[in-house]
């Protein structure tokens, strides 16, 4: 009961006003400090040189002051006193400067790290940052050469305002150990768009299918860390080929994002569900959209978890029921709505397609998480729409479940 009315109280909102409260932000100018080496690869040395163009014009552009070093001793209390965002162009910092930064991020600090500073082979050798502050462990693969990608974003502060796929500027893409989709800290702001496959041009190094996630956010921190920043290089004449600065898109993302990161901007409010729009809905947990079986318009259709793909068979309108519940329509066959079989009211019951009749197992209601996820209890059983044993497989059948809470519970609205 009380999931129950807390439920109704999140909903409230849904229609009119946004889901997320807005961060505090200042209207004073801020500062950022980036630490860079530049001394090794001409395509990481070639981003700090263009870095250190192109900052400063677009901070004055935008109300801040950037200003670039590769004394790594001012990362230290004092060396960071009056800076709301540090950046990492091309590394890490050394291993005397670890606990100053550690310090400084929990002390409210903003980071924004760029390509090679999340690049390592031993994440033991400082757990903190690898494995638990970027939660990405081990470097594990790149692409060769760099190319430019589509990237499908996330819901987040930072890329409100922006469509759901935008272009990004030429870079080589890392991957890595850990799967950050298992990770409850963490939220995907962006990864490989599946119409990108093939990524690289060498055949010995491209990724050909899977989810890549490229720039993330840990919830614990004021943080971003971003995959580019790897220009496109002649190294026989050491001359730059690309910029990582080329996409408009990609650049309104970065001005947001150091925005939102020092307080000091507001980026477009995280917007509520719009009931005449049509989103794909992303499990969190597998990162597959809710899918009707085959394309299906017919009572009984499966709805099944599928690799997205952009087909009407992965979009669904929010309609508003009553009472806060809504009647998610199915866009391939607008009258089919997502229905509990036999209006069960057991865990397992499966979810399929059926003409809406105005019945309690066909309208739900959407809870809000926070950062554009939300879980769907049904009105009819209390329980939530779920992806069984937390799945991560293409055609499994989406059922309900006792809400829990878990990331296979949990889903994203995207457009």
């Amino acid at each position: 009961m009380r999931l129950l009315k807390r439920a109704l109280v999140a909903a409230a909102v849904l229609f009119g006003a946004a889901v997320v409260a807005p961060p505090a932000y200042a209207a004073d100018p801020f500062k950022v400090l980036a630490f860079y080496n530049g001394t090794y690869d001409a395509a990481h040395i070639d981003f700090d040189k263009e870095a250190r163009e192109w900052f400063p014009q677009a901070a004055a552009q935008n109300g801040f002051t950037w200003e670039a070093t590769t004394d790594w001793s001012r990362l230290s209390a004092s060396g960071l006193s009056g800076y709301r965002v540090v950046m990492f162009l091309d590394d890490a910092p050394p291993a005397n400067r670890r606990a100053a930064f550690q310090q400084y991020m929990e002390n409210g600090g903003g980071f924004l790290g760029f390509h090679v500073s999340a690049f390592t082979t031993n994440a033991g050798d400082w757990s903190w940052y690898y494995n638990t502050f970027l939660g990405s462990g081990n470097f594990a693969t790149n692409t060769w050469g760099p190319t430019a990608e589509t990237l499908r974003l996330g819901t987040h502060p930072t890329t409100a305002g922006l469509p759901g796929t935008i272009q990004s500027s030429v870079s080589e893409w890392y991957s890595w150990s850990r799967d950050l989709r298992q990770n409850p800290d963490i939220d995907i702001l962006a990864s490989i768009d599946a119409s990108s496959f093939p990524v690289g041009t060498d055949p010995d190094q491209q990724w050909r299918s899977g989810y890549y996630p490229l720039i993330w956010s840990n919830r614990n921190y004021k943080m971003i860390y971003t995959n580019f920043g790897h220009n496109g290089m002649n190294y026989e004449t050491n001359t730059r080929t690309s910029s990582t600065f080329a996409s408009a898109q990609q650049n309104t993302w970065l001005i947001n994002s150091i925005k939102w990161l020092a307080g000091g901007g507001r980026p477009p409010a995280e917007q509520p569900i719009d009931p005449a729009a049509w989103y794909p809905v992303v499990n969190k947990n597998s990162n597959k959209c809710v899918d009707a079986r085959s394309a299906g318009t017919v009572n009984g259709t499966a709805i099944q978890q599928y690799a997205c793909n952009g087909s009407t068979a992965q979009q669904y309108q929010f309609a508003p029921a009553g009472g806060g519940q809504v009647r998610i329509n199915q866009r391939a066959g607008t009258a089919q709505v997502l229905d509990v079989s036999n209006v069960s009211t057991a865990d397992n019951a499966a979810i399929q397609t059926w003409t809406y009749g105005g019945g309690a197992n066909q309208q739900w209601l959407p809870v809000s998480e926070g950062g554009g996820y939300y879980h769907f209890v049904n009105r009819n059983s209390g329980k939530c729409l779920d992806v069984p044993a937390a799945s991560q497989a293409d055609s499994v059948q989406l059922v309900q479940y006792a809400c829990n809470g878990t990331a296979a519970q949990s889903f994203r609205l995207t457009r």
